[in-house]
C-alpha cells in the first residue's frame, strides 16, 4: 500500500446518508465517494437508527420525508441519543421556511435542496466538517 492510501484510509472521514429513494442514495454515494468520504447508507430514519448502533458517522445527511420515521424523527432521535456534536444536513425537496424551523428546531445543522449540485453539497459538508 502506497503512503499516499494508507493516508486516505486514515484521514477518510464517515457520512450517514438516510433517504427513501435509492437513485438518490447512489447519487450521493458517488458525489461523497468522488469527494473521498466513505458512505453508510440507510434508507429510513428507522434503518438509519439501526445502523447508529454500530457505527459513528463524522456527518449525517437524511431527506425529510420517508416512511417508518421521516428526517425530524430522526434528527430528534439522534439529539435525543446525546449525540449533539454529530453534524445532521438535511437534503431536501422541501424549501419552506416552517420545514426549515421545524428541521433547526430538532437539531440540524444545515439545509440543502434537491437536486442537489455535487460542489454545493461538498461547501455544505466542508462548512459543518471542518
Amino acid at each position: 500500500m502506497t503512503d499516499i492510501a494508507r493516508e486516505r484510509i486514515t484521514v477518510a472521514k464517515t457520512i450517514m446518508t438516510v433517504d427513501d429513494s435509492p437513485s438518490m442514495r447512489m447519487l450521493l454515494r458517488v458525489a461523497l465517494t468522488d469527494l473521498g468520504y466513505d458512505v453508510i447508507e440507510a434508507e429510513d430514519g428507522v434503518h438509519a437508527l439501526e445502523k447508529l448502533g454500530g457505527v459513528e458517522p463524522d456527518l449525517l445527511i437524511t431527506d425529510i420525508n420517508m416512511p417508518r420515521m421521516d428526517g425530524f424523527g430522526l434528527i430528534a432521535e439522534v439529539r435525543g441519543q446525546g449525540r449533539r456534536s454529530l453534524p445532521i444536513l438535511v437534503l431536501t425537496t422541501e424549501s419552506s421556511d416552517e420545514k426549515k424551523q421545524r428541521a433547526r428546531s430538532a437539531g440540524a445543522t444545515g439545509w440543502i435542496v434537491k437536486p442537489f449540485h455535487p460542489d454545493k453539497l461538498a461547501a455544505a459538508i466542508r462548512r459543518v466538517l471542518h
